[in-house]
């Protein structure tokens, strides 16, 4: 799913048996220059340092042809190094570049002086080459409202969802084939290679933590730790995870909407959560007949308030917008929170046409759009907030123009602790997927925030949170409880109503994927 920020018939040599299927001996070529590293400081990160890395397009032909990963670092300080941190921010799709200075700014001084944490975009990501945008303009407003009350529109959103797959394989045919998640972990390793390490720390958030299980299912020799945070189900991936995600997101909404009707004073919507929520829906309804400022329909009001699901923080902004347009007419402030949270810029194309690559081409997906329909009828019924929408953001995959690799088991008992942090509430990676991951790693870790609902739930100013995470990076120190849950931390307090210019974005762990996704 979007801002979550996640195919055909298998001809893959990867197997459930992942470890037995890709060999780590099918790695990088034998001959490898040092990392060049220059400086590329920002205002914001200014230690920060980029170098490119060259791998093959095809790791079972390392010496065929090579393709580009742009990398960043942050140098440890202290005078012992722990080693490379890798981190990832999730996605399919989502760029890690900056992700690097981020973690390196949040951990605490003495911890983050440890590491080199090295950020990266993934194959076809950001500046990483070729980067990947299979049809440009492809979410310009306004689209078809993703609810398919007719068959018309139903049409409509296929024909969509159907040339957007043919305009990847026609613009990427070459590459397509290679741009998936075992392919990634690859690379994963040829950097770890390249950084002249034995074994690798990692921290993923969301997608990242996907990333993170089939790293250590592929190398167990060379994790030596591996924090995640916001954990994907691997049992679902992909289009069983899309689906409970839906019904998560219709129950994180319903949660916004009584936050709202909490707040009657603030935004005069009513002091009855159903009553608020009726009051959406009628604004859709209403948005589908007669878009707001020719920018904001049906699909484009989903795109925006979605982001509400991954980050409470968004609520007061995205509630003066609702209540704007229900009691004032105005749909000004919706149309700018459009432009805020739900308008797709060319990074986000380029992070979609990645999403789609790597979930198309991971797992075997449903070819008779009969299966979508029935599925998606049936989950509507009961979380009706952004299922449909969901769908066609994933619809590409009923027409992708690759095979599709199996789904891999990712259990593992031969990894060090591995430390896990999810929010129950979470709605891009439901709690019960935490739980599942959690007990294929054995020895595993994992640490609960109590009735959070937001994604990606550390270096968020938890503090609770942040203290295992950093003795865990500091010692390699793990909470240790019952089998079950091994810690618990409280979630940070709900939001108080603001003004609009209070309620800054926040960037989430992956714009747009379920999986943080």
């Amino acid at each position: 799913m979007k801002k979550s920020a996640l195919v055909l018939c298998a001809v893959a040599a990867v197997t459930a048996t992942l470890a037995a299927a890709v060999p780590p001996a099918a790695g990088a070529p034998a001959e490898r220059s040092p990392l060049a590293w220059k400086k590329c400081a920002t205002k914001t990160y200014p230690t920060l340092q980029c170098a490119s890395l060259k791998v093959p397009l095809d790791h079972q032909e390392p010496r065929g042809r090579q393709i580009t990963l742009a990398l960043s670092r942050v140098p440890h300080t202290a005078k012992t190094s722990q080693g490379p941190l890798l981190v990832n921010p999730g996605g399919p799709g989502g760029s890690g570049l900056s992700m690097a200075g981020f973690v390196a700014k949040s951990l605490p001084g003495k911890t983050a002086a440890q590491y080199d944490i090295v950020g990266f975009d993934p194959r076809g990501v950001g500046r990483s080459r070729p980067a990947l945008n299979c049809a440009p303009g492809h979410f310009d407003p306004v689209r078809p409202a993703s609810v398919p009350a007719t068959a018309a529109l139903e049409r409509e959103n296929l024909r969509r969802a159907r040339a957007f797959a043919t305009a990847c394989g026609k613009k990427y045919g070459d590459v397509l084939p290679f741009i998936d998640s075992v392919s990634v972990v690859q690379d994963m390793d040829d950097i770890r290679a390249a950084l002249g390490a034995q074994r690798v720390n990692f921290f993923g958030y969301s997608y990242g933590t996907y990333l993170g299980a089939l790293y250590g299912r592929l190398y167990p020799q060379r994790v030596r730790r591996m924090a995640l945070d916001s954990l994907v189900d691997p049992t679902g991936v992909w289009y069983d995870d899309n689906l409970r995600q839906d019904e998560a997101f219709d129950k994180r909404h319903k949660a916004f909407m009584t936050w709202i009707a909490r707040h009657d004073a603030a935004y005069g919507l009513g002091e009855d959560p159903g009553g608020v929520e009726a009051k959406w829906y009628a604004m859709r309804g209403a948005l589908a007949e007669k878009p707001a400022g020719e920018k904001v329909g049906a699909a484009e009001l989903e795109d925006t308030f979605l982001p509400g699901g991954y980050y409470n923080g968004y609520w007061p902004r995205l509630a003066e917008a609702f209540a704007a347009y229900v009691n004032d007419g105005n749909s000004r402030p919706l149309v700018a929170a459009y432009g805020m949270f739900g308008a797709v810029d060319a990074a986000g194309e380029n992070g979609y046409s990645v999403y789609s690559a790597v979930q198309c081409r991971d797992v075997r997906w449903p070819r008779e759009w009969r299966t979508w329909r029935d599925d998606n009828d049936r989950m509507h019924t009961k979380a009706p907030f952004t299922t449909w929408n969901n769908a066609w953001y994933n619809a590409p995959c009923a027409f992708w123009p690759t095979h599709h690799l199996s789904r891999p088991n990712v259990a593992n008992s031969e990894l060090p602790p591995v430390l896990l942090f999810q929010g129950t509430d979470d709605p891009a990676t439901p709690y019960d997927g935490a739980v599942r991951l959690h007990h294929m790693l054995r020895g595993s870790r994992l640490v609960i925030e109590e009735g959070g609902g937001n994604h990606g739930v550390t270096l968020s100013g938890n503090t609770c949170l942040d203290r295992h995470l950093a003795v865990y990076l500091t010692t390699g120190k793990v909470p240790t409880g019952d089998g079950g849950t091994d810690a618990v931390c409280k979630a940070r307090p709900a939001p108080k109503p603001q003004t609009p210019r209070q309620a800054q974005p926040r960037a989430l762990s992956h714009p747009w994927s379920t999986m943080g996704t």
